[in-house]
């Protein structure tokens, strides 16, 4: 039965190895190119300001001019000259265009023109003209226009703070995966030592009963052969780690998973571990102008300030200055109405003013009020947030600084380890020391080479973390950011 499961393991070892066959080494840069070019989370994200351009090229269509042109011909029975016949109709023809729309500084403007006849006067009129109304207070220094130009382009900011985010994100977790893959890779290493380890104690026992040397006394080969099984467990465990960090990292890597499923990626340098000293009030300084969700909240404040400067504005009354000009026409034909027209023999012209406001004005009032306590709750929320990003900040470094002591911890640990199990092995070979003892050291040994390497990349990965919080992910790792 024993012989059985042992064949089960390495069977599960060998199907684990077998599931890749092709060998790509890659360092850390190299994954960095590949997932800022396939990555889908920022192929998404990428889109994100293309629609915001798109959404702020709409809201300037608010200064479009449009043109109008119409034509009408009415016929009645009721009344008027007599035909042949002798039955009473009247026959009217009317055409006019326009083109107006509305200016930056809030004016709105209009060109018409008309011409009409009639056959109950046998007469023609038309006429041609501009006429502007510019808004004195309300709708002045800003309107609906302005306020929705001036948010779409705070929003098209925002999108490309969006972009920032999640490619420091995506590159945060491309290299905690690169790290990752190096550990499980490393570990398996620690784990096939500690096998042969096994392999080797079990072996020597096994000729030790042999030769007559020790007698096979206290179940010494069992607990050899459990190390064994034991340790092989733990490498195809290990094995199958590797297996589970490489699919992590092509997620991120590549938009066709298919095309990796059968890549062996083999990181072309191992993990080291140097040792960075910190400046709290540098990596604060960083984080506060340089994280893209506090930049984001800072454009989020200053959009409702935007919007409160609207809301005031719609607290004044209307008033409006008004004029138009321009010439009349008539004649009995269309083409003396428009030949007056054209000469301009007939001017006319208007000017003056108009105001209006509501009685009670309470919907401007309560805009006002809801914009001005909306912009004290977005300030108290920039406020939290940037006191989140120094605790975060901190919280960091620390980690870092934490993770830097374990590393040097589990490093002496792993000497100490290394030494005491080779004490040991020579008591044993002396017969001064038994196989349970021996095997224990093993253990030991295999956990503190395990948390050993584990420590070196939680210490990398603290690194990245606190970058990430820093906002500073891009500048570290020498990365462009444009959005195009």
């Amino acid at each position: 039965m024993k012989h059985f499961a042992a064949s089960l393991f390495f069977a599960l070892a060998l199907t684990v190895n077998a599931q890749t066959n092709t060998t790509r080494v890659m360092s850390l840069q190299d994954c960095f190119t590949e997932a800022l070019q396939h990555n889908l989370d920022l192929q998404v994200v990428r889109y994100v300001p293309q629609i915001s351009l798109y959404e702020l090229y709409s809201a300037y269509a608010g200064y479009d001019p449009g043109f109008n042109l119409s034509g009408e011909h009415s016929h009645s029975r009721s009344g008027g000259d007599f035909g042949t016949n002798g039955v009473p109709f009247a026959n009217n023809n009317f055409f006019s265009s326009s083109l107006g729309g509305i200016l930056p500084s809030g004016m709105t403007y209009g060109l018409a023109g008309s011409v009409s006849d009639a056959t109950t006067s046998d007469s023609s009129g038309g006429s041609a003209g501009v006429s502007v109304s510019q808004p004195l207070l309300k709708n002045f220094w800003t309107d609906g226009n302005r306020l929705s130009i001036a948010l779409a382009k705070n929003s098209v900011k925002i999108s490309e703070q969006s972009v920032r985010q999640q490619l420091i994100s995506t590159v945060t977790q491309v290299e905690n995966a690169f790290y990752e893959l190096i550990y499980a890779r490393e570990n398996v290493n620690v784990q096939q030592q500690a096998l042969d380890l096994a392999q080797k104690q079990l072996a020597d026992d096994k000729q030790r009963v042999q030769i007559k040397v020790m007698a096979e006394l206290g179940g010494t080969i069992e607990q050899d052969e459990a190390q064994v099984a034991q340790s092989r467990a733990s490498l195809i465990s290990a094995q199958f780690g590797v297996v589970s960090a490489q699919n992590a990292l092509k997620n991120l890597i590549t938009d066709n998973y298919r095309q990796w499923h059968d890549v062996d990626i083999i990181p072309s340098a191992s993990m080291e571990a140097v040792r960075e000293f910190f400046d709290l009030q540098s990596s604060w300084s960083k984080g506060m102008t340089q994280r893209p969700d506090l930049i984001q909240a800072k454009i989020d404040a200053e959009q409702q300030g935007i919007q409160l400067k609207y809301s005031y504005n719609q607290l004044f009354p209307e008033l409006d200055l008004t004029g138009s000009y321009g010439f009349n026409g008539a004649g009995q034909e269309f083409s003396d109405s428009l030949g007056q027209v054209r000469t301009g023999n007939r001017p006319y012209y208007t000017y003056g003013f108009s105001f209006s406001i509501p009685l009670s004005n309470a919907r401007a009032r309560n805009s006002y009020k809801t914009s001005k306590a909306t912009q004290s709750q977005v300030v108290l929320r920039l406020k939290q947030i940037e006191q989140n990003v120094m605790v975060d900040i901190d919280n960091a470094v620390k980690q870092a600084q934490s993770a830097w002591e374990s590393l040097e911890a589990t490093r002496s640990a792993r000497v100490s380890a290394e030494a005491a199990l080779k004490a040991e092995q020579g008591k044993y070979n002396a017969g001064k020391s038994t196989t349970f003892t021996v095997l224990q050291l093993q253990n030991r040994v295999t956990s503190a080479r395990s948390q050993e390497i584990r420590s070196v990349a939680n210490y990398n990965e603290a690194l990245t973390r606190l970058a990430l919080q820093e906002g500073s992910t891009l500048e570290r790792r020498q990365i462009d950011f444009k959005v195009k």
